[in-house]
């Protein structure tokens, strides 16, 4: 069995994400800022965007743009992130930790779409990079 690449486990990640946006909305809801109005379409908005990104990074010929994609998306939800991290003041103190912790968790999580995008991360086919065997005689 090949071991999944950094492409395979981003678009694992990105589903679970955008699967996590229907599941509970409400956890997302409190993310969206009240000048864009109703948070609901933004978080449903927010999950298809992130199942599309998935669906388009397991595939080989849509890998690259999707990655760069997804790394817009990462950056585009920064302030979401900084929402949350605002409003935990008055949250306990796990709640806090979470809130302040995904701050510095988005650098990564470009990164790793980034990479993904330049083709720097492996895509579990290390098989097929290796030369070819000499032949036995």
């Amino acid at each position: 069995m090949k071991r999944p690449g950094a492409a395979h486990l981003l678009a694992g990640f990105m589903a679970a994400a955008g699967t996590a946006h229907f599941l509970i909305p409400a956890t997302y809801e409190q993310l969206i800022p009240s000048r864009l109005g109703r948070p609901r379409p933004w978080v449903y908005g927010s999950g298809v965007a992130e199942l599309a990104c998935a669906g388009a990074l397991a595939v080989t010929a849509t890998r690259r743009p999707a990655a760069w994609v997804t790394a817009a998306l990462f950056v585009g939800v920064f302030p979401g992130n900084i929402t949350m991290a605002v409003q935990a003041s008055d949250r306990g103190r796990a709640y806090r930790a979470v809130a302040y912790a995904r701050l510095p968790l988005q650098v990564p999580l470009v990164w790793w779409a980034l990479a993904v995008a330049r083709g720097e991360c492996g895509t579990g086919r290390t098989a097929s990079r290796l030369p070819p065997a000499a032949p036995s005689s």
